[in-house]
């Protein structure tokens, strides 16, 4: 990602980066075909940018300013043209506060590309409301003079100076390249390496045991680089175990947000394993460590230098008024120093001369350039540019307009004409002299010059769009100024606007391109419209618009009906807008006539067809119709008549009785025909057919016959019956077998040669002389068997369950001892307020368990259960009680277990979370209190689906209580339970610990108690003892829970020391230590120990330096730090100096000595800082001297 070296573009300015490794073929990292220009505009205009972006897929544009946001849509509109290609950015009426530096992007997701353009707007109200007093030119001298004084005395502020913790420069190493190491070891005063390699090993082994909780891989760390366009960035290759752990970016310890776009400070974007932080707007707070963390695992830290944050405009540089030949003094203050900084004269580098006196402040932060002697001539804007940022103000030199009877006036011209512009003198001053944009005129330019006795002329014949600008007159010391607005409106060949008149015919599915050629000096936007709404160009819908330099086009790669109508471009620009019309026709095959095609059976006439003309003609005139047939089975359509464009309606006699046929009708126009209205296939009969009887009841069934009887059939043809035809088939079978060989007259027919106990289906046809009809519906299923009995009623029938819009019955099967067996049951309801019982349920239910499903809520319903089979219905089993559509009442409990205590210790600022479960129906009425109060603000509780729990975010001593929680319902019924939690931290150490000797040979060791009794904190307390002949402390005593202990068996001649500790269930306490040992003297003959004498070794050494100095080769700007290493006994004094003279009291340089390790330090080196440097250590013993040499070179060196 940020790491791939920049690519590059073949447009000066433009920065390219690549976020993946590889790029596909056919695809392409964003790049600028045209990038913006730089603009100075004056107050009220409007700046217009214009960036053209290619890329493969089509990047996405944003612009932004260093300001802030561009979401004023009254003051920045934002558009593109229809293909994406070109994107503008207008600020409508510029004011001061506009001048800034603006970025475009360009964003896909293969690459980045940016470049920056800079907007200066010109305030120039103030040369006719604001004048300034005149003041002697002594008086402005000796003020500028106080002034370079006060600069002088000035101190610099002070630096900030921020010390990295230790803990974070351990994982500043943890993931610093080992080329890195030495560096990052001597700028934090680590001074044994091998221990901080050791060390290091080890920490890595724990941050790998820690990460693999979280993380599969971590690769390609690329550390924080600084861009040219003042944006760090850095990133990192993460395999995620889990996706949706959660990653955080942290600053010096403090989390910090970040957003995923470009619109936040910190952001972050990730592109399958890669994740890419950037850090926009630096500013010198930005300096720091950041670590990037999964959940709570560090995986990466690096370090953003306050050194390679570009320099920004802290103070910028203001509007600076003066009298002719008088001195400017514009300054600017910088965050951090700039030695590459550089002057700007009307956008043109400064060439210095005895004209201009620059100078920078010791601390590099302040510039200031002061203009002597100012003339009309140095009028203009300044800027100091840093390369990323710049600031701009305008010099105004000041004369009198006494001397003007009458003065220059701003003027707008048409381009091409003639402009004047006069002034007239109140009295002659001598020859004057004309300016534009602080630039002398002379006749080379176009322009004649005239002057009728003191009135001064200024004619410029054919203004060209170049002439537009600020034009001053200097008559002696006096000068007055004007604007010239050029106005220059695009403009359309009149040929071009003739042949739009005539309307454009196409064809449909044809592409239509339309260009319209125009000629514009000034940047054009285009807006297309089709019957006055606006036209868009999208990738969707095919339509493609563009915008050139001179011309605009209308592009409908596949146009249709619908693309017809008037359209028009409007060519707007800062000089005026022209609009060009025309007319889009387009031409295609009719559309199908409008249906249904109605087709009549006229017998013997033939078919009679009817249909509607078609919605749309294609744009030309219907000629005639085309009538066709095909006979039902075949694929081949047959042409049967061509009716005129007047007629819809149209009779096909030749067709035969018996068959089906479908029809279909076509519209023909000089385009050819169109789509076809086809109808269904419809038969042609002579006569009627019957219709089909109706499904056969079953009058009676036995093992040897079945009574069937049905109805007549209904509609033409169904009048003269001859008889019917009975079929019959098995369950399950789809073949049907004939009953009867001959029709029977009547609806009714008894069916023998029946299998007993199979199960048959019966269906009946009519007949006529026709023929037979369609057979009708068939029967239910019976059995060929003898009568069964009804079954007896249910037994046993209750509520099982009830909710909110269900009620839940079983039953048990009936008694078959006096009857047969069950085949089904019906389950009906009555509402309490009804008489009328319904059915729950389609057929019957298998089962002897039913849930009745879309009730009431809370209303009550009578419930009975009726068995049947074949021989009928049972007599119904009803409930006795009304039922209820509601929740089965559970009076609320608890659901406690073995491992649920009553009381909980905890520790002071950890979270308590007591999870209380139960149960009840309906929810019942939750109630936390505390010793019998309501819960306290800091306390939460919550509940759901049978769970409430009290959660406690950090305990304190205050929240020791009983807890005690109720549950009560609707009914009342009510139940409670209570815990305790007892808040603790680890106790206060005892007090003073007294000593004494009660019976000889023992100790009594008594000791104050811990702060902690007093408060009633459970607590005891251990004794450790440590003898003279002992060195470590070993228990003596365990949970005293009083304030003494007595020690038996002491010895003479050792020394006893005691320790004591507080103790309870969260931890122990801080030791109180005896301050003075128990000891018994041990009773012995005096005798004397002469000890050996040693002499003390001389350790004195005369300063070496083990390490020296050695040259360095550094452009100017940079840092340059000279380090070497000393040795010497007592400890040598360490004194610097340069080409042998002491840098003790330089406030450029600093110097550091840790452990021997000496450097000299140069923030940011100069020229004059080229020279021999020397350093001398010096001790009682000697000294030692080391020198090296600095040479500091030029940019172009």
């Amino acid at each position: 990602m940020a790491g791939k070296p920049p690519k590059k573009s073949s447009i000066p300015g433009v920065s390219i980066r690549q976020l993946v490794d590889e790029i596909p073929e056919g695809c392409s990292t964003p790049d600028f075909k045209q990038k913006p220009v730089t603009l100075a505009l004056p107050e009220g205009k409007n700046a217009i940018f214009r960036a053209v972006v290619c890329g493969e897929p089509r990047p996405d544009v944003h612009w932004q300013s260093t300001k802030g946001d561009l979401t004023n849509s009254s003051k920045y509109q934002i558009s593109s043209t229809p293909g994406r290609e070109e994107h503008v950015l207008q600020i409508n009426k510029l004011t001061g506060e506009d001048s800034d530096l603006y970025r475009c992007t360009a964003l896909n997701a293969y690459g980045e590309a940016t470049c920056s353009v800079r907007l200066t707007v010109i305030e120039v109200g103030f040369r006719k409301n604001r004048k300034r007093q005149k003041e002697p030119q002594e008086d402005l001298k000796k003020e500028l003079m106080d002034f370079r004084k006060m600069l002088k005395k000035r101190a610099p502020p002070p630096t900030p100076d921020k010390k990295m913790e230790s803990e974070q420069v351990w994982q500043l190493l943890l993931t610093a390249d080992r080329k890195d190491y030495e560096k990052i070891c001597m700028q934090y005063g680590i001074v044994d390496f091998r221990g901080m390699l050791r060390k290091l090993q080890e920490m890595k082994k724990e941050q790998e045991d820690r990460m693999a909780q979280y993380v599969s891989a971590v690769a390609n760390l690329r550390h924080i680089k600084v861009t040219k366009e003042g944006v760090a960035t850095f990133d990192l290759e993460l395999d995620l175990k889990n996706l949706e752990s959660k990653i955080y970016l942290y600053k010096d310890g403090e989390m910090i947000p970040y957003g995923v776009d470009n619109q936040t400070k910190h952001c972050l974007r990730r592109l399958g394993k890669r994740y890419h932080f950037q850090i926009q707007d630096l500013r010198p707070e930005d300096a720091g460590l950041y670590q990037v963390m999964v959940e709570d695992a560090v995986v990466f830290s690096t370090e953003l230098e306050a050194s390679t944050i570009p320099p920004r405009v802290v103070v910028p540089l203001a509007e600076v008024h003066c009298e002719e030949r008088g001195d400017a003094v514009f300054e600017c203050t910088l965050s951090n120093p700039c030695p590459n900084a550089t002057w700007h004269f009307q956008h043109r580098p400064l060439r210095l001369s005895d004209k201009y006196e620059v100078f920078v402040s010791p601390d590099g932060l302040t510039h200031r350039l002061v203009v002597k002697g100012a003339s009309c001539s140095d009028m203009g804007l300044y800027s100091l540019n840093t390369g990323l940022h710049a600031s701009s103000a305008w010099l105004v030199v000041e004369g009198s307009m006494d001397h003007f009877s009458q003065g220059l006036t701003d003027t707008e011209v048409q381009l091409g004409e003639a402009a004047i512009l006069s002034c007239t003198l109140a009295s002659d001053l001598g020859p004057g002299t004309w300016f534009k944009d602080g630039v002398k005129l002379t006749a080379q330019d176009g322009v004649i010059f005239e002057q009728d006795g003191l009135t001064h002329r200024l004619i410029l014949t054919h203004v060209e769009g170049n002439q537009a600008g600020r034009y001053t007159f200097v008559a002696g010391r006096q000068h007055s100024e004007a604007s010239l607005t050029v106005q220059d409106p695009p403009t359309i060949a009149p040929d071009v606007t003739e042949k739009l008149r005539e309307p454009l015919v196409f064809k449909a599915g044809k592409p239509v391109t339309v260009k319209i050629p125009f000629q514009s000096h000034l940047p054009v936007q285009a807006a297309w419209r089709k019957d006055g709404s606006e036209v868009v160009g999208s990738s969707h819908k095919g339509i493609q618009l563009a915008l050139g330099d001179d011309y605009t086009r209308l592009c409908l790669p596949s146009v249709c009906r619908k693309d017809s109508g008037r359209y028009s471009v409007k060519l707007k620009s800062e000089g005026g807008c022209v609009q060009a019309e025309f007319t889009l026709q387009v031409i295609d095959k009719p559309q199908p006539p409008q249906g249904p095609l109605e087709v009549q059976d006229c017998h013997r006439a033939g078919v009679c067809l009817r249909w509607r003309p078609p919605r749309d003609d294609g744009g030309q005139v219907i000629q005639h119709y085309v009538v066709e047939r095909r006979q039902a089975g075949r694929s081949t359509w047959l042409k049967v008549g061509e009716p005129p464009p007047d007629s819809t309606s149209f009779t096909d006699a030749r067709v035969e009785q018996g068959k089906k046929y479908a029809f279909r009708v076509r519209a023909v126009t000089s385009e050819g025909a169109g789509d076809a209205l086809e109808s269904e296939e419809v038969l042609m009969a002579p006569e009627a057919l019957p219709g089909p009887p109706s499904a056969p009841a079953i009058l009676s069934a036995s093992s040897q016959s079945i009574t069937l009887t049905w109805g007549a059939p209904q509609g033409p043809g169904s009048t003269h019956i001859l008889g019917y035809l009975v079929e019959k088939r098995k369950k399950g079978s789809n073949t049907w077998m004939a009953v009867n060989e001959q029709p029977v007259s009547e609806r009714k027919y008894t069916v023998v040669d029946l299998r007993q106990g199979c199960q048959y289906e019966f269906r009946v046809t009519a007949m006529t002389l026709s023929g037979p009809g369609e057979p009708g519906p068939p029967s239910d299923t019976v059995f060929a068997r003898d009568p069964m009995r009804p079954p007896g009623p249910v037994r046993d029938l209750r509520v099982t369950d009830t909710s909110n819009t269900s009620i839940t019955v079983s039953w048990m099967v009936p008694d078959a001892q006096d009857a047969d067996e069950a085949q089904g049951y019906i389950v009906e309801i009555c509402g309490s307020d009804s008489h009328q019982w319904s059915p729950c349920h389609v057929g019957t239910v298998p089962g002897t368990t039913f849930t009745a499903k879309g009730l009431r809520p809370q209303e009550g319903y009578f419930v009975r259960v009726t068995a049947v089979n074949d021989g009928g219905h049972s007599q119904a089993t009803s409930l006795d009680t009304l039922v209820h559509a509601m929740p089965a009442t559970v009076c609320p409990r608890f659901l406690m277990d073995s491992s649920t205590k009553d009381t909980l210790m905890v520790r002071v600022g950890d979270s308590v979370r007591v999870p209380v479960s139960f149960e009840a129906a309906p929810m019942p009425e939750v109630t936390w209190m505390k010793d019998g109060l309501p819960l306290p603000k800091r306390s939460v509780t919550t509940m759901k689906d049978g769970l409430t729990q009290l959660l406690i975010p950090a305990a304190s001593l205050s929240d020791c209580g009983r807890y005690t929680v109720m549950l009560r319902n609707s009914q009342g019924k009510e139940a409670t339970y209570s815990f305790f939690i007892s808040v603790a931290a680890c106790p206060q150490a005892p007090g003073s610990i007294y000593l004494q000797e009660n019976v000889p040979g023992t100790v009594t060791v008594q000791w104050e108690p811990s702060p902690d009794e007093a408060q009633g904190i459970p607590l005891h307390y251990t004794v450790l003892m440590r003898s003279s002949s002992h060195g470590s402390w070993h228990e003596v005593a365990d949970r005293v829970r009083t304030n003494r202990f007595t020690l038996l068996g002491v010895l003479p001649g050792h020394e006893y020391h005691f320790r004591v500790l507080a103790k309870n269930e969260l931890g122990v306490s801080n030791p109180s230590d005896t301050s003075q040992p128990w000891c018994i003297p041990r009773q012995r003959d005096r005798f004397t120990v002469k000890s050996p004498t040693y002499r003390e070794p001389d350790l004195s050494q005369k300063p070496r330096f083990l390490v020296g100095l050695r040259a360095h080769l550094l452009p100017q700007g940079c840092e340059c730090r000279m380090t070497c290493a000393v040795q010497g006994s007592p400890q040598p004094h360490v004194t610097w100096f340069k080409n042998d003279q002491s840098l003790d009291r330089n406030p450029a340089m600093y110097t550091t000595d840790l452990l021997g390790v000496c450097s000299l330090i140069i923030p940011s080196v100069s020229l004059k800082d080229s020279g021999e440097y020397k350093v001398v250590a010096k001790n009682p013993l000697g000294q030692a001297v080391s020198t090296a040499t600095l040479i500091v070179t030029e940019y172009n060196s």
